[in-house]
């Protein structure tokens, strides 16, 4: 645990959260300025600055509690389909967000919305050449 990260504090029990699912692995709880009502985080008990270095079964738990929440969500919300995303941009602890989507836009980059939000821009599509290179690259084992 990290005493000065805010979500270690949160899964310490030192700051509130209204929480929705607790084990002894992670917690879920409302995020304060969520995308759409009911907007989750999910995040590990301990401390993991990034998604990538979460334990594989650490991850797997997170992303178990996410798709619960999901089916959760669609009912309650009568929406068609539900987000799970990592960020990690406001808080450097590795955590899930799971929204529930009632337009298809609510997790879109504003860089690709036109004037309103249902005027989308597709981004540009790169040269296949340049796209077999990419894949090579990250077919590539370490």
């Amino acid at each position: 645990m990290d005493d000065t990260c805010l979500f270690c504090r949160i899964a310490s029990g030192a700051l509130p959260a209204h929480r929705v699912y607790e084990d002894d692995h992670i917690l879920a709880f409302l995020d304060l300025h969520p995308i759409r009502a009911g907007h989750v985080l999910v995040i590990p008990k301990t401390h993991h600055v990034w998604f990538e270095d979460l334990p594989e079964d650490l991850a797997t738990r997170i992303t178990r509690c996410a798709q619960r929440l999901a089916k959760r969500m669609k009912a309650l919300y009568e929406v068609e389909r539900v987000a799970m995303f990592y960020t990690g941009i406001h808080v450097p602890h590795a955590h899930a967000h799971v929204v529930p989507m009632h337009h298809v836009h609510d997790v879109t980059s504003q860089v690709y919305i036109s004037e309103d939000p249902d005027t989308y821009a597709t981004p540009p599509q790169l040269p296949p050449p340049e796209m077999e290179e990419i894949a090579r690259k990250l077919r590539t084992q370490e």
